[in-house]
């Protein structure tokens, strides 16, 4: 790279990734070295794309086969919320990032105000007018009658919506399974701890087997753990027998506690964390090193070995995209020089740095482009990216500006948040 102006914005943007990873090093918290494992999941990424796996979100998720309409409109635009009854739990994950959400305790003591949030989901979407509705907790079976009643409200304000429930499945029984139905559960997604003790994945398993007989879509969601994979290939056997629809495997995250549990397991986290570095609002955390690497294998395990339901690699970043659409969509309209990412969902332009911006403005007003943003301080140009096609022949040197739509007291701005060059 010739353009010094790009280099150091470059590089100042890679400053303060670094300062982000440096900080949480200082709290005792361990990532591997920058890019680690890196060219082995491109490898699998690319057998997966060979095979004929569907990318969307660019490339932060990944399906094969059959995938939930909860899945599909997560990141979609037609509309996806979901509630919660309480915060109460049986099981003490040490993954859990529920500690992360405001009023935690509080809804742990007194139960979740979900009446509100259907009746502001309905003002917002208006009636019948939600995609897709998820219940979930804490263990919304420890409350069955709020539960119930949720999904209840939940018809009467959304009917055509696709409501569905997670839960760990220690508490489902055959009574629980009729009445989840008849209240309009549509699907029910269950996760299964690796490290429980036998009998009690049993008991999941044998509760999976229940809302098979009343649920109309019966899922498996879990965190996928590195070095659980003999495990794992045992439990896509069973859940083949069972007749489950799909899998969600997550990317397995640290939620910012509990560090001593993964530090005695010996995990470390991705570095870098994020594709792109931002204050996300999602509170899952930070991904932990080698889950990626595993959902990807056993996504190949699954097609090697015929496994008859779907399979979803939903990653860290992917949970982030949802929150950028939301973020994002509108911004588009707020200047011409933006254009909206259907992929990642940033706002996006194209920028030229110090002296390479003589010569781009020449070929920019000669291709008919009237909107710039010049900056004098960075001493840059912003342009739309759809002139990018009349730029790149030229001797210099070329950027992609990602950015993202805030708001404070005073109002909505934009704010870059990453530099990515071009070639």
């Amino acid at each position: 790279m010739k353009n010094k102006v790009l280099q150091s914005e470059i590089r100042e943007y890679r400053k303060g990734g670094f300062a982000y990873i440096n900080a949480l090093k200082e709290k005792g918290i361990v990532f591997t070295k920058a890019g680690e494992n890196q060219a082995r999941i491109d490898a699998l990424r690319d057998e997966l794309r060979e095979r004929g796996a569907r990318f969307k979100n660019a490339g932060a998720s990944i399906v094969w086969g059959w995938q939930s309409k909860a899945c599909v409109e997560c990141t979609g635009n037609k509309g996806s919320e979901t509630f919660s009854t309480t915060f109460k739990c049986h099981r003490d994950c040490y993954f859990c990032f529920n500690y992360n959400v405001a009023d935690y305790d509080k809804f742990v003591r007194e139960g979740c105000p979900w009446r509100d949030g259907l009746e502001d989901a309905e003002r917002r979407y208006g009636h019948d007018n939600l995609a897709v509705l998820g219940l979930t907790g804490g263990e919304p079976l420890l409350v069955l009658d709020d539960s119930i009643a949720l999904l209840e409200e939940a018809r009467k304000r959304f009917p055509s919506a696709h409501k569905r429930m997670y839960t760990s499945g220690d508490l489902l029984t055959e009574e629980g399974a009729a009445r989840l139905r008849d209240a309009g559960l549509d699907e029910i997604r269950f996760s299964v701890k690796q490290d429980d003790p036998m009998e009690r994945q049993e008991r999941v398993l044998a509760a999976m087997e229940i809302a098979k007989r009343y649920i109309p879509s019966l899922m498996v969601e879990m965190p996928i753990i590195p070095n659980t994979d003999e495990r794992m290939h045992e439990l896509f056997e069973r859940w083949a027998a069972i007749g489950i629809d799909g899998i969600n495997l997550l990317e397995f995250c640290f939620p910012f506690h509990s560090w001593e549990e993964y530090a005695a397991r010996g995990f470390e986290i991705r570095n870098p964390p994020f594709d792109v570095m931002y204050d996300y609002g999602y509170s899952g955390g930070l991904p932990v090193a080698g889950s990626e690497e595993l959902c990807l294998e056993l996504m190949l395990w699954g097609i090697d070995h015929d496994m008859p339901f779907g399979m979803h690699y939903c990653s860290l970043d992917n949970k982030h995209r949802s929150e950028m659409r939301i973020r994002n969509e509108r911004g588009a309209r707020l200047t011409p020089i933006l254009s909206f990412d259907d992929g990642d969902f940033f706002l996006k332009c194209g920028k030229v740095y110090g002296n390479d911006r003589a010569t781009a403005y020449d070929a920019l007003v000669a291709a008919g482009c009237s909107d710039f943003m010049p900056n004098d301080v960075e001493q840059s140009i912003a342009f739309p990216l759809s002139f990018l096609p009349f730029l790149k022949d030229l001797d210099i040197e070329l950027a992609v500006a990602f950015n993202v739509l805030e708001s404070d007291e005073q109002g909505s701005y934009i704010r870059e948040v990453a530099i990515q060059p071009i070639g």
